[in-house]
């Protein structure tokens, strides 16, 4: 006779969405293992829950993309200039070992570096991470060695990293656990994922969004504080969340996610703050001194004019666009006609610093991959997205290898490398034009399709408004052309649920 336990095990696991039921892309993709599942499956009763399945697909997808970077481990980050481009296999890892004082045991913000970057110009908790692979890397054989045995420490610990988003993805939205494989399936998550240390930072927004979904406000604030100590995009989620909350009235659990958040940040940046005041400062000095680079716009827009602007005009405007999208996120969290789900609003504005920024370095997208995956749940629009994205891994590169070759100009030209700038441009707003198209008629986002108000939403989730501005004050029924289940506003999840 099964338990209590199985039993409700085993009704959790039918009550979840069925992506091969509910996606088309899914269920087509599903043909390679045997095709969709069928009504009368058995589920529930197996070790291989949506958890560790994505967790297990993660890590080999990752372990795919070191693979991709072979080339370069076996020479190319070290001899040629331009192969480590050709090759598209490129990451600052093995070359700020040695170049940002780690081989040679210097602190990281207390010590001065030779040459023009005098200190380390990354936040915080990203020097501690990179100071503690430094540690476990072998101090001995030659410079080349020692670089490559940084770089496998670093994709280790990342791998770890990598690890952990997909599993906080998988269990925040509980019914649609196998959303989950849109990160650990993302072709730009697995070639961007050892460029850098951004994952780091991805990974503690990601527990916070999970902590945020469970309802623990406290733990969010302080994972969003961490992470926003690791980089600094993170904080952006706050704006977000104040718009959602004033809405809700849910003022008591943004005041606990603040304090946590200011909280963990000071822990961490209070000391180095303290006793190292110009080497702490350099990432923001940095920041905002940096010229227009790679990826954005703004790049274009300097490489076809005769008098480009300078760094302060375009740092000016670039707030100004980014105050904007704030202003328009705020509007569309406000007037909408039912509240916009947290992981939305998180995506468009995260979005927004993304393509208004300066600069866009290719691991930049993994800072959306998590957040997408939530907002828009639809294999469709994320492969074309990713599709983008990769097009744009493969331009920078070629473009690099085209400047870095001399004479003999292997690569992509830049003309060329501006279209890949605009395809990355107009993949980002393709998937940001149709998460607002769900906010706007959310009979189309297929998470409420489904029976659910705010999965990842915590204490929003389900919650009744207390103010709103224009039409949303006076809702009036929606008469969109679609022809897919309706779901009204204060559905409990018990009624909502049965079309899943």
């Amino acid at each position: 006779m099964p338990s209590a336990e199985t039993t409700q095990t085993s009704a959790h696991e039918q009550d979840r969405v069925r992506p091969t039921k509910a996606d088309e892309v899914a269920a087509a993709g599903s043909e390679l293992i045997g095709g969709p599942v069928g009504r009368h499956a058995l589920l529930g009763t197996s070790w291989w829950t949506p958890v560790r399945v994505i967790a297990l697909v993660a890590i080999g997808v990752f372990a795919l993309g070191l693979v991709q970077k072979a080339p370069c481990y076996d020479g190319a980050w070290f001899f040629g200039a331009s192969s480590q481009y050709t090759h598209a296999c490129y990451s600052d890892i093995p070359h700020l070992y040695q170049g940002r004082g780690f081989a040679d045991g210097l602190v990281p913000y207390f010590d001065r570096l030779p040459g023009d970057m005098e200190y380390l110009e990354y936040p915080v908790l990203t020097g501690v991470f990179m100071e503690v692979a430094a540690w476990l890397t072998t101090g001995s054989g030659s410079i080349q060695h020692q670089e490559q045995w940084y770089w496998m420490v670093n994709a280790g610990m990342l791998m770890v990293c990598a690890a952990v988003i997909a599993v906080c993805v998988t269990r925040t939205h509980a019914r649609r656990p196998w959303d989950g494989l849109l990160v650990a399936l993302a072709p730009a998550f697995a070639l961007t994922a050892t460029i850098n240390w951004d994952l780091l930072a991805v990974a503690l927004t990601a527990a916070a969004m999970l902590m945020w979904a469970r309802g623990r406000s406290l733990a969010f604030g302080v994972l969003l504080g961490l992470a926003t100590a690791a980089k600094l995009y993170p904080f952006l989620l706050l704006g977000p969340l104040l718009v959602l909350c004033w809405r809700a009235g849910r003022w008591r659990d943004f005041g606990k996610a603040v304090g946590g958040a200011v909280v963990a940040w000071v822990v961490v940046n209070g000391p180095v703050m303290l006793f190292a005041f110009e080497g702490w400062s350099k990432f923001y000095r940095f920041s905002q001194e940096r010229g227009v680079d790679f990826g954005s716009f703004w790049l274009i827009m300097a490489q076809n004019s005769s008098d480009p602007l300078d760094t302060e005009t375009v740092n000016t405007l670039a707030t100004l666009l980014m105050a904007l999208c704030c202003v328009g996120v705020a509007a569309l969290a406000l007037t909408a006609p039912r509240r916009p789900r947290f992981a939305q609003l998180a995506f468009l504005i995260v979005a927004a610093f993304i393509v208004t920024n300066k600069v866009y370095s290719p691991q930049y997208v993994l800072w959306l991959v998590p957040l997408a995956a939530l907002a828009r749940p639809r294999w469709r629009d994320f492969l074309i997205w990713q599709a983008c994205e990769v097009m744009y891994f493969l331009g920078i590169w070629m473009y690099l290898a085209y400047t870095t070759s001399g004479d003999a100009h292997k690569g992509l030209p830049t003309d060329g490398y501006h279209w890949a700038i605009g395809l990355h441009l107009v993949g980002t707003l393709y998937l940001c034009a149709i998460v607002v198209r769900d906010i706007l008629m959310p009979e189309r986002d297929v998470v409420r399709r489904d029976g659910d108000d705010d999965p990842s939403g915590g204490v929003l989730d389900g919650a009744e408004d207390v103010f709103v501005l224009g039409a949303a004050a006076h809702p009036a029924h929606h008469t969109a052309d679609f022809e897919g289940p309706q779901v009204e506003w204060g559905a409990s999840k018990a009624e909502g649920s049965g079309g899943s």
